[in-house]
């Protein structure tokens, strides 16, 4: 993106340029009709598309609220006129056009537009402050602004994170629902309960989706763990929300793998020296990935369950995470026994050796996962070999297909010239066509059916076959 230089006929005003259109500064509220900001002529010849601008400016420059709004003869077909962001609008057109081309769409006119504040000398935070969103997607420009001032939080919570002073957050996602009610803040409230989350939990009482939901903005939203069990919206869940270990964001739909994150709470349990913290922490652990189907969350689950097994026994905190570490359990790797046989060892004695010394440290749960990941790791390899197999032969049938179909036209288009002597040609020389044209046909006829033998499968399909037709080599 480069400067514009500023207009002659007007020293001070200043913009910038993208898509090849002139961004001239806006003040905040302010709206209009078209280009730069808003598609003309689409989808129709006199379709208008209007814009405005909330209040908050990122500290790029540009205004994070941002709205576009449909042509008039579209608002009575929608209950909603407008879109608060980017993602909604694609949406939208995937939805309602769904031929249409959508990065053609937005290079139509800027999705950025900027402040007055972008040509300034960039100076202190306070001159980028990031005010609030008015009310409600289809806010009025006198609209009451429901947020307010940065340094404050809106649910009153002394321990906010944005009280703290950090540097700047990443850009959050344009919301005008639960972030427009006035005792609602996103830093500190549970998009589900909307209380306080207690920060002094570690982080292992609550999640924060950062889902990328627009281009350099993420959610930002959170949630109690124990509201998204109750809810249905963390852990496994069956149904049409499909969760395996996951969490799913109320306010963008995203879902956020919890595997990860609960093996950080774990390594982070190994230098904690509270039983009562472990405890919570374990049981967390076990109601997320409790029920899953992914390998890596039963290994994870069944080091939890060993764990809190120990915890209850009451042993030494060293002593807790001393047989498995974490980091072998969660990635299939399990610690050598000091009596296990290498190339360099004698084997151990089982006639001698006791039962304890050769069993002791056997664990035939670790060993099932071990085995369960070995043999999902083969089905997982067939699966895409065979998907593989499967793309290369419906390439290449559906090829031959269509080339059956083309001689089939030009045998018919030569059968009525011949018939019917419109052609200028010699009689004969139709006649040789139309013959040379049916020796083709069935010369394709006999090489697709030699084709269809991969309906028993490349392994049974002859080498011949498969080279000749698929240019694939097989090694039996």
């Amino acid at each position: 993106m480069e400067v514009d230089i500023p207009d002659e006929s007007n020293e001070s005003s200043t913009g910038t340029k993208e898509n090849g259109f002139h961004l001239y500064p806006v003040s905040p509220f302010d709206s209009g009709e078209g280009l730069p900001y808003a598609p003309v002529d689409w989808p129709k010849p006199g379709d208008k598309w209007t814009w405005r601008v909330g209040k908050r400016i990122a500290a790029s420059g540009y205004f994070l609220d941002r709205y576009l709004y449909l042509p008039h003869r579209f608002q009575g077909l929608r209950k909603r006129k407008g879109f608060a962001s980017k993602l909604s609008v694609e949406e939208y057109i995937r939805t309602a056009f769904p031929s249409v081309d959508v990065t053609a769409f937005f290079a139509s006119f800027s999705w950025k537009i900027p402040s007055e504040k972008l040509n300034e000398t960039k100076g202190s935070e306070e001159e980028l402050m990031i005010f609030a969103t008015p009310s409600g997607e289809m806010a009025e420009h006198s609209g009451s602004n429901s947020q307010n001032e940065i340094g404050r939080c809106k649910a009153g919570n002394k321990m906010c994170s944005s009280l703290e002073a950090r540097d700047p957050p990443s850009d959050y996602m344009l919301c005008d629902i639960c972030c427009s009610e006035p005792g609602f803040c996103r830093d500190c409230c549970c998009i589900l309960c909307s209380k306080t989350i207690d920060p002094t939990q570690g982080g292992y009482g609550f999640i924060r989706c950062e889902a990328n939901v627009d281009e350099g903005c993420i959610c930002g939203h959170m949630a109690h763990i124990e509201c998204g069990l109750r809810c249905y919206m963390a852990g496994t869940v069956g149904g049409s929300i499909g969760l395996d270990a996951e969490y799913f964001c109320r306010r963008c739909d995203a879902r956020t793998d919890l595997v990860p994150p609960i093996t950080k709470l774990l390594q982070t349990c190994q230098s904690v020296d509270s039983r009562d913290i472990i405890e919570k922490i374990l049981n967390t652990g076990v109601c997320i990935l409790r029920g899953s189907r992914r390998t890596s969350a039963k290994k994870l689950l069944c080091h939890i369950e060993l764990a809190m097994e120990k915890l209850k026994s009451g042993t030494g905190f060293e002593d807790i995470w001393k047989v498995d570490d974490i980091s072998d359990v969660t990635t299939g790797e399990v610690p050598r026994d000091e009596n296990e046989a290498t190339d360099k060892e004698e084997p151990l004695d089982c006639r001698t050796g006791s039962p304890q010394d050769i069993y002791g440290k056997f664990d035939h749960r670790i060993e099932s996962f071990k085995l369960e990941d070995e043999i999902d790791q083969i089905l997982l390899a067939l699966r895409k070999s065979q998907e593989s197999e499967y793309r290369i032969a419906e390439e290449r049938l559906l090829g031959q297909k269509n080339h059956l179909l083309n001689l089939y036209q030009q045998l018919d288009k030569e059968r009525s010239e011949l018939a019917s002597h419109t052609s200028s040609a010699d009689p004969d020389v139709l006649l040789d066509a139309v013959l040379n044209r049916v020796n083709q046909v069935k010369r394709e006829i006999m090489k697709l059916r030699e084709m269809e033998e991969v309906a028993k499968g490349f392994g049974k399909t002859s080498n011949a076959i498969l080279k000749e037709h698929f240019s694939f080599e097989s090694e039996h």
